[in-house]
């Protein structure tokens, strides 16, 4: 795979303090000509869920050979792998925890190196940071065109990370908010072709709290100002919204992460 220079930064880090910079600092060390895009370091503290979710959802914008790392790693320094994975043309770097699941389980060929060979680390391993002293220089060497297998051994057995998912009753489909997005859309696990019939019909109906609302919209504009709608976001998932305004602030917190979705067809 010819590697793109290209690498990202997914971590729970936030951007008060000098973590990221750190990781950006080791990166350019060793591969000057890296260039860095960061996704997201506002992932919430230790979520290795919504991480896993971030990444999968952004990584396919990118070249190919571009390299992707995620540092939502509540276990660093205990006894899950630093590993490396071969995927769909990229590559992945960090803690095996699950956060890299989501795109192994899609594409069966993924190749997952554990990460031993310590001689692609810094000279020096902290035991609570190893986005700057593992994961930050093996994505380095990557980005150099350094073949993964020389970096450790493959593993079968990549930690499994369990979803939500939304499931059928009858004539519904029961679902969950899995993200809430910076503009405060409440953003749902329920997916586009999930909601195909629905969509068909003339009157689903989609609650969650104490609100209902009937119809899955196409743009937030089809409502009025300050109302909330349902529709179909650029993650092909079920989104709420509200119309310049925020979904998560209308709807309290009773609305938030894990909070119940259903769409139902209209009585």
């Amino acid at each position: 795979m010819k590697p793109s220079e290209i690498i990202t930064l997914t971590t729970d880090f936030g951007q008060r303090d000098p973590y990221v910079a750190m990781m950006k600092g080791v990166i350019l060390s060793i591969n000057p000509r890296a260039r860095i895009v960061d996704i997201t370091h506002d992932i919430r503290a230790g979520s290795i869920q919504e991480g896993s979710t971030i990444i999968a959802e952004a990584y396919p914008f990118f070249p190919s050979g571009s390299v992707h790392v995620g540092v939502i790693d509540p276990g660093v320094g205990g006894k899950r792998r630093p590993i490396a994975v071969a995927a769909d043309g990229h590559f992945f770097v960090g803690p095996d925890n699950g956060l890299f699941w989501p795109v192994v389980a899609a594409h069966p060929q993924s190749h997952v190196i554990h990460l031993t060979e310590k001689s692609y680390w810094m000279d020096i391993i902290s035991a609570t940071f190893h986005g700057r002293d593992i994961f930050a220089p093996v994505a380095s060497h990557l980005s150099c065109g350094i073949d993964p297998n020389l970096m450790g051994e493959k593993v079968d057995n990549p930690v499994v990370l369990t979803s939500p998912r939304a499931w059928r009753e009858q004539d519904q489909f029961v679902g969950e908010v899995i993200r809430v997005d910076g503009f405060g859309n409440l953003i749902t696990n329920i997916t586009v072709e999930e909601l195909a019939e629905f969509r068909a019909s003339e009157g689903p109906i989609i609650t969650i709290g104490g609100l209902a609302l009937k119809g899955i919209r196409t743009t937030y504009s089809d409502v009025g100002e300050g109302e909330a709608l349902a529709l179909i976001g650029s993650s092909n998932l079920l989104e709420i919204a509200v119309n310049r305004g925020s979904a998560r602030t209308e709807l309290g917190d009773d609305c938030g992460i894990g909070a119940k979705v259903i769409v139902r067809f209209e009585d």
